[in-house]
């Protein structure tokens, strides 16, 4: 175990919940590799996944979302009118866009954060995946 990790990696699902997303995003997004591109990509994923999910969000339409911002930019995803299905989810990820928008990050952050995007659609698959399982078992 490395002890010199800024977090711990065995935050609950709550304490995941809890994160400043929009901080994590503004200090990471833009930011090269080290710890706030590491937090962002790491306990910021996670987070989001974790809020999503507990909202009803499909990661289809969260890699949908990031498809978008790869392909239009923040700018634009920010403007959608419904960047997520489910209102509470939209009205949150909105938030998200814009912090990225205000960066102006260029398309190097539109990148980031769709790659972002993606990783938070994969891990709300394999917390359905996992639950799944759980289920069966």
């Amino acid at each position: 175990m490395n002890d010199d990790a800024p977090y711990p990696p065995d935050r609950t699902d709550d304490e995941l919940a809890r994160l400043d997303i929009t901080v994590l995003l503004r200090n990471g997004l833009t930011a090269g590799p080290g710890p706030r591109r590491t937090a962002l990509f790491g306990d910021g994923a996670a987070a989001a996944a974790v809020v999503l999910d507990r909202l009803g969000t499909e990661p289809r339409s969260v890699a949908f979302l990031a498809d978008t911002v790869r392909a239009g930019g923040l700018a634009r995803a920010a403007e959608l009118p419904e960047p997520l299905p489910r209102r509470e989810a939209a009205g949150l990820v909105r938030q998200w866009l814009r912090a990225g928008t205000e960066l102006a990050g260029g398309i190097a952050a539109d990148d980031a954060a769709a790659t972002w995007l993606h990783a938070v659609a994969t891990i709300i698959e394999l917390k359905r995946l996992t639950r799944s399982r759980d289920r069966r078992a």
